[in-house]
C-alpha cells in the first residue's frame, strides 16, 4: 500500500452508520403479509459491521422495485444519522433485477474500481459465471454507497474484501470540501 494510502485510511473515521436496503420481493412480501421470513445476508451483514465497530442505523426490506429503492435511498441519503447505505440484492440480469438502475442515477461520483474488483474476486471463487455479477459503489450528498449482490457469499466476499477495508477511507474523501 503506498504512503498516501497508509496517511488517508489513518485519517478515515474508524466507525462508521450504515443504512441497510434489502432488495427482495420474495422478502417483503412476506413481511407485508405478516409471515416470518430469513434474511441471512442482511443478518450477515449487519453482524459484520457491528463486529468491525460500525452501526446499523437503518435497515429496510424493500421489493424489486426501482421507485421505493430511490425514495429509501433519497431518505438514507439526507438523513444526519447515516454515513454510507448498503443495497444488498437485486443486481443480476433479470428483468426484474433493477437495484443498480435505481441506485446509479443518485450518485454523484462512481468508484468504477469497486465492481471491477468485485468481479476479479468473485473470478477466483466462482469462475466465470463472475461475469453475470453487477456491483456498484459512489458518493452521493457526502455519503459512500456500495450496491452489492443478496447471496451470502457475495455479501461476505463484498464485506470482507472491500467494504470494510475502504468504507471510512472512501468516506473521508467524499466529505471533503
Amino acid at each position: 500500500m503506498s504512503e498516501t494510502s497508509i496517511k488517508h485510511k489513518a485519517e478515515a473515521p474508524k466507525s462508521v452508520n450504515f443504512a441497510l436496503i434489502m432488495c427482495s420481493s420474495s422478502r417483503y412480501e412476506k413481511m407485508m403479509n405478516g409471515e416470518r421470513f430469513d434474511d441471512p445476508s442482511g443478518d450477515l451483514i449487519v453482524q459484520a459491521l457491528k463486529k468491525d465497530g460500525h452501526r446499523v442505523v437503518s435497515r429496510k426490506v424493500l421489493p424489486d422495485d426501482r421507485e421505493m429503492i430511490q425514495r429509501a435511498m433519497m431518505k438514507a441519503l439526507k438523513s444526519r444519522k447515516v454515513d454510507a447505505i448498503i443495497t444488498c440484492g437485486g443486481t443480476g440480469i433479470s428483468p426484474r433485477d433493477v437495484t443498480i438502475e435505481a441506485v446509479k442515477p443518485l450518485l454523484e461520483k462512481e468508484v468504477e474500481g469497486f465492481g471491477e474488483i468485485f468481479r476479479l474476486i468473485s473470478y477466483e471463487q466462482i469462475g466465470s459465471a463472475a461475469t453475470l455479477t453487477r456491483a456498484l459503489a459512489g458518493v452521493s450528498m457526502k455519503k459512500v454507497v456500495f450496491c452489492i449482490p443478496g447471496s451470502p457469499q457475495s455479501v461476505a466476499l463484498s464485506l470482507e474484501r472491500l467494504i470494510l477495508p475502504e468504507a471510512g477511507h472512501i468516506l473521508k474523501h467524499a466529505r471533503e470540501e
